[in-house]
């Protein structure tokens, strides 16, 4: 029996493939580009999940809707920590913790970017 993912998993399996994709797409098409065993309403179903979550909007095609995601992954990815980070009780502690947590590359590339950031200036 297939090992069951979570449906957090599964929402970011599907826009990883709109992502890859590039354009517009129908469940069919996005179930055909997935590698793995899910039934037809279940891409669907999550399809409209990711909709009524504002990360993808859908359009008419034929008889079937057509989806396309709103953000990019590195946009979700900012999303996602972000909210991690207001739930902490000592963001402080959590930032800490994160910095400490990056290689030597992705301090530098950090500290790059909160040079070049304009709102870092202010």
């Amino acid at each position: 029996m297939a090992e069951r993912r979570s449906m957090g998993e599964l929402e970011y399996e599907v826009l990883t493939q709109l992502w890859i994709l590039e354009s517009p797409a129908t469940p069919a098409e996005v179930l055909d580009a997935l590698d793995a065993d899910l039934a037809y309403t279940t891409v669907m179903t999550i399809l409209t999940r990711l909709a009524d979550k504002g990360l993808v909007v859908r359009e008419r095609r034929g008889r079937a809707y057509a989806y396309a995601p709103v953000v990019s992954e590195a946009e979700l990815t900012a999303q996602r920590m972000h909210a991690v980070l207001e739930g902490s009780s000592d963001r402080r502690a959590a930032l800490n913790g994160f910095v400490q947590s990056l290689s030597k590359r992705e301090l530098t590339t950090l500290r790059r970017l909160l040079d070049e950031n304009p709102r870092r200036r202010a």
